[in-house]
């Protein structure tokens, strides 16, 4: 019943995307140095940013969406759909369990506040030639792993080189470019990149965890295992059981609690998911005070679910939360290596059986925006004829791509808000007409005479009374639609496999995207197991353009480099897009502190809130 796909912020993807420490749970953009860096020789700072300056001065004590003060102590808990059956997140095999970048440091550390800048956590500072190919990490003498064991350079090269040669294939893409990690020494860790590498390669180095060479002497690093893997980061692994729940406990020892980016921040002493096979009977169980809080993603819930005795009472509050980011893009998403979807004009039919105006009035409340955009609620969105810049960079695939691109960008129909809007579907018939499709006795052939069949894939039935009626007009035009729920671990190997019709994803896009355009949309993603570009889209164009995106040198060419890429990706039909909007929905007990104001990227809630005994005691809330 859930209207948006929850955002992993905790989970394999966010891990995946180096998720290594409480301060970097958001995708990372690029690297550049500070506007203050000399142009010539080996330059030095305590953080980098993509294209501007650092808010925060070398000797910054705490950012400025934490409390510094806050104590530590407590739980908080919050609920997982689906399961778990590995500790190890890093590699393509298993479903590995929620929360694992809690485990593991990394170099930097993303600010929130910022939507590209990172500052020195187990890397003091670093040091860059003046050709920028080779990264030479300062690392602090004090870091230390779980068992007292030193955290040195050379556990960080094993690090980046393991993920190289076998981590998960999204990462070992990331990494192709780079050439070499070496311990030069205990406390210098040296990074040499390929020439003409993508612009953010730097970063996506710094971020990655931090393994201990000498806990994998003794074990494979490529299995799937239930064994608790050595912490690096502020939280190691506590109790679990497969499935069901995983807790990770504070580490009070943690040698970096009082370096300034985790400065009031790891306040849980315990952070609890809990796992569910269905979000309503989460959220009775939330009701229930099984777990403490919870982000809302099902606007009738929100309207009118909490009208329960703890909320009534103000045992249970809830917090609308700004939502500074790119809104994610959510969407029924084409697997165009069927050969019955590979036809833009089947694809494009499809999405006319969608009526987003009667499911946001009758099934959401009126709660959201369409999205049209891969960067909707951004500078990145196209809008409008192409300008002067977009077109350079499009005019060399004229004769490749659909005259729509040079227009104004393909954006979903509006409908008349019936359900069953009459002249939305007869523009689909037109469509599949123009495709080469036939329907006899109400069943919709393809060419060549096999009936289209789809399968909306989910490992949920959260997305159901949005899609049954996307459904029925779909069988109104002669397709045999219909839903297939499996479990979790099916969905993912399925996925994996690129087993699928149609199924429904939610990406968070960068500020400044650059080698995350090319795992979601690049050719070489397309034929990768495992891979992130789940539509199989594979295309010269996209290719191109995410080739100039990775090294554009300013905002306003990364500007239009993605305007550009938006109307290509918009005009291949790739999805169904959903619906956004700008605020977090959260619930709560009301037994949590937290800063005066929230980070402007992230509701911030397990990396800067705090138990509150007094209010826990209070409303009598004991905790589980």
């Amino acid at each position: 019943m859930a209207d948006f796909r929850p955002l992993p912020r905790l989970t394999r993807r966010a891990a995946l995307g180096g998720a290594a420490s409480l301060t970097s749970l958001a995708a990372l953009p690029a690297l550049s140095l500070p506007a203050w860096a000399e142009a010539s020789g080996e330059t030095e700072s305590h953080g980098v940013s993509t294209f501007g300056d650092l808010a925060e001065q070398p000797d910054f004590k705490a950012f400025a969406y934490v409390n510094p003060d806050a104590p530590k102590g407590g739980m908080i808990s919050q609920e997982v759909q689906g399961s778990f059956d590995s500790l190890n997140a890093f590699i393509l095999r298993g479903n590995p369990a929620m929360g694992m970048g809690l485990a593991f440091d990394s170099l930097m550390a993303l600010s929130l506040d910022e939507r590209d800048a990172y500052y020195g956590l187990v890397a003091r500072a670093v040091r860059v030639s003046a050709d920028k190919l080779a990264y030479r990490f300062l690392l602090r003498s004090e870091a230390r792993f779980a068992d007292g064991s030193p955290l040195t350079a050379k556990d960080a090269a094993f690090s980046l080189n393991i993920l190289k040669a076998k981590g998960h294939p999204t990462i070992a893409q990331e990494l192709r470019d780079l050439v070499s990690a070496i311990a030069e020494s205990d406390d210098v860790l040296v990074v040499r990149l390929a020439p003409g590498r993508a612009r953010e390669l730097p970063l996506i180095v710094a971020r990655q965890p931090i393994f201990s060479a000498a806990y994998y002497a003794k074990r494979k690093f490529d299995e799937t295992t239930l064994e608790p893997p050595l912490s690096s980061g502020a939280y190691k692994i506590g109790a679990f059981e497969q499935g069901r729940f995983i807790a990770f406990e504070r580490r009070p020892d943690y040698w970096g609690k009082d370096l300034p980016v985790n400065v009031g921040q790891g306040n849980f002493d315990t952070v609890k998911f809990q796992y569910f096979s269905d979000r309503n009977v989460a959220f009775e169980a939330f009701k229930a005070g099984a777990f403490t809080q919870r982000e809302e993603f099902t606007a009738a819930v929100w309207a009118t679910g909490y009208d329960f005795p703890a909320f009534r009472d103000g045992r249970v509050k809830r917090e609308e939360i700004p939502d500074e980011n790119i809104s994610g893009v959510q969407g029924w998403f084409f697997n165009t290596r069927r050969k019955s979807l590979a036809d833009p004009r089947v694809r494009e039919a499809i999405g006319y059986a969608f009526d987003f105006d009667w499911t946001n009035r009758n099934l959401m409340y009126g709660a959201y925006k369409r999205t049209k955009s891969y960067f909707e609620n951004s500078d990145l969105e196209a809008k409008g004829l192409p300008s002067e810049a977009e077109k350079a960079l499009l005019e060399p695939f004229r004769d490749k791509l659909p005259p729509d691109v040079f227009g104004e960008p393909l954006s979903p129909p509006n409908s008349d808000g019936s359900g069953q809007d009459r002249n939305l579907l007869r523009r689909a018939v037109e469509l599949f007409n123009a495709a080469g499709c036939e329907r006899k006795d109400n069943i919709l052939r393809l060419p060549g005479g096999k009936p289209l069949e789809l399968e909306f894939l989910d490992f949920s039935n959260a997305l159901e009374r949005h899609t049954q009626p996307f459904i029925k007009n779909l069988r109104l035009l002669g397709v045999n639609a219909r839903i297939r729920v499996v479990d979790a671990a099916q969905y993912k190997q399925r996925l994996d496999d690129f087993d699928f019709d149609i199924m429904t994803e939610r990406i968070r896009m960068s500020f400044s995207p650059g080698e995350e355009l090319r795992a979601l949309f690049g050719s070489a993603a397309a034929a990768m197991s495992g891979s992130r570009n789940l539509s199989g889209v594979a295309d010269k164009a996209t290719d191109a353009l995410i080739e100039k995106a990775l090294v554009a040198n300013s905002r306003d060419e990364l500007v239009a480099i993605c305007r550009a890429l938006d109307r290509v990706l918009r005009a291949g039909r790739y999805w169904v897009p959903h619906w956004y909007k700008a605020t977090h929905w959260i619930a709560h007990w009301d037994v949590f502190g937290r800063p005066a104001r929230s980070p402007r990227y992230d509701p911030g809630i397990v990396s800067t809130w705090w138990w509150d005994e007094e209010k826990a005691r209070k409303i009598n809330y004991a905790g589980r």
